[in-house]
This record gives C-alpha cells, structure tokens and sequence, in this order.
C-alpha cells in the first residue's frame, strides 16, 4: 500500500452513521448504564472518541503500539520525562528545539535530573556519556535549527545496549519520511502543530509508544495529569492529515530548490538544508527519510550580526515572520531572538546556532515567487551598518 493510500484510509469511517468525516465528540462525560458500565468512555480526560480515532490513525502512520494526543508538543515531551526520577539522566541532543531545552534545565534539572546534550551528528559522540543512570537517550533528526541529522538506527543500538530508551521527535520529518519506530526508537514524539495538522490553526502533541508496555506509561501519565488535546482540536488534525503527503511532498519540493539557489546568493555563508548533497549526513537523511527532505532550510549571512538577520526577517513579503513552522504558508524567525530566545548565547554559539541565523519553513507556494522575496530580502543588508 502506497503512503498516499495509507494515510487516507487510515481516516475510519464513523460505524454509527456511515459518516465519511470523523465526527466532533464535544462532550464533557459519557452515560453508563450502572457504575463502571459504560460503551468505552466515561470522562473525557480520560477518553474520547475524536481523540482515540487521532491517536489511532498517527499510531498507525508511525508503525507504533498505540499513540497519545497532548494539548501541546512540549506537553507531549513532559509526559515522556515524567516517566524518570531523580538521578536519571538525558543525553540529548545538543542543536535541541528551545522549548525542550528550558523545560530540560529549568525545570527537570531542578527535579535531580541530569541533561547532557552531545552533538549526535556523530553516533559515536554519546558512547562518553551514556552510564548506568541513562534512562533516555534524546534526538531530534532533522535538529531545529541547523538541520543536524542523526543515525537513528546507529544510536539505538548504542542506547539499547546500555539499557536506554531512545525517544525521536520527528517533527521537521513527518511520518511521511520518517519511521523512527522501524529503525530502533522506542518512543516518537511530534508536534502535531506543525506538519501533521498543517494549517496553522491549532496547538497539538503527538506521543507514539513503541510496545504496549511503554503505551500503557504514557497513557497513565496523559489521565493522571490531564493535558490532553480537545475533540476540536483532534478533529482539525484529522482533516490536515488526509493532505499531510501531498504537502508534505510539495514543501521538500520547494525546499530543496530553494536552499539551492540560496547557496548562489553572494551575501549568504552557511546553507544547512538535508537534501543538500554536501550536508554531513545527507546520505543518513536520504536513507532515513525516503529521499524527502522536509520544508525546514537555516542559513547564516556573512554579516554575522543581529542586526543582519533583523533587516532580512523584516523585509520579506510572502514569508511571514512568526513563531512556529510547517503550515502551508511561508514562515521564516530568527532563532536567537525567537525559537531559542531561552537557549544562553554561548549554548546556542557552540552548538551551531550563531546571531544571523534564519529559519525557513517553506509552504506550498509558487518557488519562484519565494525565491524572489527572500532574494530582495537580502538585497536589503546594503543599508545595514556594518
């Protein structure tokens, strides 16, 4: 079965009314017949049929046991973290979605958990930091912002024999590239926000378990302390993914030839895009990710300032600056001032992430027209002091 076929049909159809659309359970609690007898759902914390049918259908996109939807993707992340204790550690990786990143120091970090983050471009780069107190091992693959590529397969089979678990946020990927579950991971994380739902419209996180061991973990930390995502929401996501292939696909389409004319672009020094055949691990990401490279591309200007970025990220007309990424609009942010704002600057500098630094996410719109906006972007760095 193609992955255009799978993801349709993985939509059910409603068994009550023949309903071709899954229907919106807008209910706070469920009737039952006597106490503790009911038709499968009691409170709507604990279940809901809109929600179930969601995490049904991403469970079976990523080839998992079973998923759960979160009110948000850090919601998602701290229901997985949720499952350590005190004197547990992360090895995580260090180019890490900022957001990850506060709520791994600020607030885990606090509870006795430690956080190593390690350049995992390199598989063997985790083998120094991996001890008996590793419960986790943390990759993003592609890595926001600087598109960093891990061997998933490579790095599971280090955690593994080091008794660890290894947790992928495949995000910039979508499960239309990407399984990580096929190539060792044991839990996969998204936010639903981004690719998955598509448009823009909604706040969303994805957690898939790869056994029902683990499964049963995160379902009992979902009830216990509530974050779910709403009917609505749940249905929203459901709509975007039946296009989520067909998006997906016109995005890395766009994507890659856009980061190729990027690198002709005389005022632009680093191009960091997968797809691109001098990119580290463009071998890793292609074999990994179905030959599809994403929408997401970073690049940093000769100017290496602040003030740089700032005039390019405010001079553009079909990318729109805004948090977030992987709706069928155009997006670009400046990392240092936005996405990891809460990263130190010497953190964000070691780890790839310098002052000019852009991030693209590139939608469905006509390439040509997105080459030509950031192509008079950066047309305007010549009334910027240097």
């Amino acid at each position: 079965m193609s992955k255009a076929t799978q993801i349709l049909h993985s939509i059910p159809v409603d068994q009550l009314t023949g309903s071709i659309s899954v229907p919106v359970y807008q209910t706070s609690t469920f009737v039952q017949e006597v106490p503790g007898l009911n038709k499968g759902f009691d409170y709507a914390r604990s279940n809901n049929p809109t929600r179930m049918a969601l995490e049904d259908i991403i469970a079976q996109l990523e080839g998992g046991h079973s998923a759960y939807a979160f009110a948000t993707g850090l919601a998602a992340i701290d229901a997985i973290v949720k499952l350590l204790k005190a004197g547990d550690e992360i090895v995580a990786v260090d180019d890490i979605y900022g957001g990850a990143y506060r709520l791994f120091t600020q607030v885990y970090e606090k509870l006795g958990i430690k956080i190593h983050f390690v350049d995992t471009s390199d598989a063997t780069n985790i083998i120094d930091f991996i001890t008996e107190r590793t419960k986790l091992v943390w990759l993003e693959s592609p890595t926001n912002p600087t598109l960093k590529i891990s061997d998933i397969e490579t790095i599971a089979n280090i955690a593994h024999v080091n008794g660890a678990l290894v947790v992928v946020d495949n995000t910039f990927a979508s499960p239309v590239a990407q399984n990580p579950i096929a190539l060792g991971a044991d839990f996969v994380v998204h936010s639903g926000t981004k690719y998955i739902a598509g448009h823009s419209d909604l706040v969303a996180g994805i957690v898939v378990a790869k056994t029902k061991e683990l499964g049963e973990k995160i379902k009992f930390i979902q009830n216990a302390t509530g974050g779910i995502l709403g009917p609505w929401d749940c249905f929203l996501t459901i709509r975007g993914i039946e296009t989520l292939e067909l998006r997906y696909e016109r995005i890395s389409s766009n994507a890659l030839e856009l980061a190729q004319f990027l690198k002709s672009i005389p005022q632009i020094d680093q191009v960091y895009y997968p797809g691109l055949i001098d990119h580290k691990n463009h071998n890793i990401a292609k074999k990994q990710q179905n030959n599809l490279f994403g929408g997401i591309i970073s690049f940093t200007l000769k100017v290496d300032t602040v003030e740089a970025a700032v005039k390019v990220v405010t001079s553009t007309h079909y990318f729109k600056l805004a948090e977030s990424l992987g709706g069928a609009k155009s997006l670009l942010c400046h990392p240092a001032q936005m996405t990891h704002a809460s990263v130190p600057r010497e953190k964000r500098l070691r780890s790839g992430v310098q002052d000019s630094l852009i991030r693209l996410s590139v939608g469905i719109e006509n390439v040509e027209d997105l080459k030509q906006d950031i192509e008079q972007a950066i047309a305007q760095l010549k009334f910027v002091n240097v």
